[in-house]
């Protein structure tokens, strides 16, 4: 019986691992807050983007959305950063490029610029291009609910800011919601993985 548990351990336990590590995994991505700024205002942004792979991430590429107007960035330490202008002399993307190691598995870097939002309410969508050091990249330029999606801010005008400040709880309910939401297939998955070694082990029992 001893021998019978031993060998359902060592397939049962890394199998639970496995689908949390995967639903962790998956829902990681390059991120860009506040997720709501105002309009007209000169806003501090900042670039979270973590290293999914086996490999550094070595460059980052950020594409400023249309209507924003990019300003300075904040200088950080292991990274140069260069930009790419239009036709019409404004910032179309940020650059930065790696002079260390990068950002190593299981890390993540922060990015802070400072752009200027659009006059009238809009959607800042933040098109990312990941590059990692085996040459290899991963395009955050999909929708919401894609398996590589870009970021958004909300631009919204003052009124509409003040009234989404008074109401954070529920912001926070509608995140909560979602969390479980995404992570409901796993749990279901896991609890399936429990009934069936349940019943492994009592029909065994039984012989």
């Amino acid at each position: 019986m001893k021998q019978i548990m031993k060998k359902i351990y060592k397939v049962f336990l890394p199998t639970v691992l496995g689908l949390f590590l995967f639903s962790t995994v998956a829902s990681a991505h390059v991120e860009v807050t506040p997720k709501t700024s105002t309009t007209g205002d000169e806003e501090v942004y900042t670039v979270r983007v973590p290293s999914e792979k086996d490999v550094p991430t070595t460059k980052i590429t950020i594409k400023i959305p249309a209507g924003l107007d990019f300003d300075s960035v904040e200088p950080l330490a292991g990274w140069n950063f260069t930009t790419q202008k239009g036709s019409d002399g404004k910032v179309k993307s940020i650059t930065f490029e790696a002079t260390g190691q990068g950002i190593l598995p299981e890390q993540f870097q922060r990015f802070v610029f400072i752009a200027v939002n659009p006059n009238k309410p809009t959607k800042a969508e933040w098109d990312a291009y990941q590059y990692y050091k085996d040459g290899s990249i991963v395009e955050w330029t999909g929708d919401e609910g894609s398996d590589s999606p870009h970021s958004i801010t909300n631009i919204v005008s003052e009124s509409k800011a003040d009234q989404a400040n008074i109401l954070p709880a529920k912001t926070e309910v509608a995140k909560t919601a979602t969390t479980i939401t995404n992570t409901l297939p796993v749990i279901l998955s896991v609890v399936a993985v429990l009934l069936s070694l349940v019943a492994c082990v009592l029909s065994l029992r039984k012989r």
